[in-house]
């Protein structure tokens, strides 16, 4: 009988205790008037365009341990690799975490992405796409061109 009664006396100061409370602030689901911008997101992120497919691929997601090498024998499994490069940094040396497979036909770039993305490499799981191109360099900006110091 005491239970019953601390349960009625739990309900009636959870009655009177403020909407949005402390216990909101914990609250694991969201109610349409949280405070909280970043649980009400409902524009989803639009997708990234796809490349067209071409023999050049984009590989991300790769370890610092993984070399140009060990990415060529990796995709070589799928068709007949061209280039393989890991990117790395210039002044460190140390891989930037993606590369580029260079395969010969479409219809090998295509079984290599098939068969290599999502899979592991050196621990890490890494994500195959076909390459978008480059885009041109945008001309430099040059902040001495105000007019009103002239």
């Amino acid at each position: 009988m005491a239970m019953r009664a601390s349960t009625a006396a739990l309900a009636a100061a959870a009655a009177t205790t403020p909407r949005g409370g402390f216990l909101r602030l914990f609250s694991t689901t969201s109610t349409s008037s949280s405070s909280f911008p970043f649980l009400h997101t409902t524009q989803q992120t639009p997708a990234r365009e796809q490349a067209e497919p071409n023999t050049n691929l984009f590989v991300s997601g790769l370890s610092k341990r993984t070399t140009s090498e060990g990415l060529r024998e990796a995709f070589s499994k799928f068709g007949e690799v061209v280039q393989a490069r890991v990117v790395s940094d210039r002044v460190s040396g140390y891989s930037k975490g993606f590369g580029f497979v260079k395969y010969a036909t479409l219809e090998d770039a295509a079984e290599g992405i098939k068969g290599m993305d999502g899979q592991f490499l050196d621990g890490w799981v890494i994500f195959a796409e076909y390459a978008r191109p480059r885009q041109p360099p945008s001309e430099p900006q040059n902040n001495t061109t105000d007019r009103r110091w002239q």
